[in-house]
């Protein structure tokens, strides 16, 4: 089973590195997105964002997020635009 893993230097990395370790102890495939390489020992694929302000990483960790679920459908052949043609507003009275 893969396991994403959104690792950023605050007060939780430690304990991130403390459950990749653990996951992978039991046969997890790791993806790690995240600012410090050193990560990269612990996982089996790496995907560095540039270091930026704790306000601004999580935009960063977005956007590699959603380029991975598009491909990631692409390479599994689903359909990307799903329902098709899906209205993108909420209308309010």
């Amino acid at each position: 089973m893969p396991v994403v893993a959104l690792v950023s230097r605050d007060h939780v990395y430690e304990k991130m590195l403390s459950n990749i370790k653990e996951v992978k102890a039991r046969g997890a495939y790791v993806i790690a997105i995240g600012e410090d390489d050193m990560v990269e020992m612990f996982v089996d694929e790496f995907m560095k964002i540039p270091s930026t302000s704790p306000l601004f990483s999580p935009i960063l960790s977005n956007i590699v997020l959603q380029l991975l679920a598009y491909h990631t459908a692409k390479i599994l052949d689903r359909e990307i635009d799903k329902p098709r043609n899906l209205a993108k507003s909420v209308t309010v009275e």
